[in-house]
């Protein structure tokens, strides 16, 4: 895979890929700073390239992944808002709306955390 374009296009769904390319669109412009970069077929946000979020369709729901210690962090605002995880991943219905207030929370929560951090995942 080499962008998010061809990320996009295996989204079968076309409501489900229109909803994702929302969701990269409003990251790109809530924060201009984070760099996509395509790693292991998924495309990532970083930013002085360590890992922030990545987001990935499924049949069933769109996931979030904003490291374990971003939902251990905010896991009783993920649980207000209605969604499933586990320890890696944030699960969004298809049917759910995109919680923004949230999802930027966990955004600006690893921009802070990683700050001066040099590797691209957390230990």
């Amino acid at each position: 895979m080499k962008d998010i374009n061809e990320f996009l296009s295996n989204i079968s769904e076309p409501a489900h890929r229109d909803r994702v390319k929302e969701l990269f669109g409003w990251t790109e412009k809530t924060f201009p700073q984070l760099k996509v970069v395509i790693k292991w077929n998924q495309p990532m946000f970083t930013d002085h390239d360590t890992f922030i979020i990545s987001y990935s369709a499924s049949k069933k729901h769109l996931s979030i992944a904003p490291e374990t210690a971003t939902i251990t962090a905010f896991k009783e605002d993920i649980a207000n808002s209605g969604y499933q995880h586990t320890d890696n991943i944030i699960k969004i219905t298809w049917d759910q709306t995109i919680d923004y207030t949230l999802l930027q929370k966990l955004i600006d929560f690893n921009v802070q955390e990683k700050l001066h951090y040099t590797k691209f995942w957390r230990e």
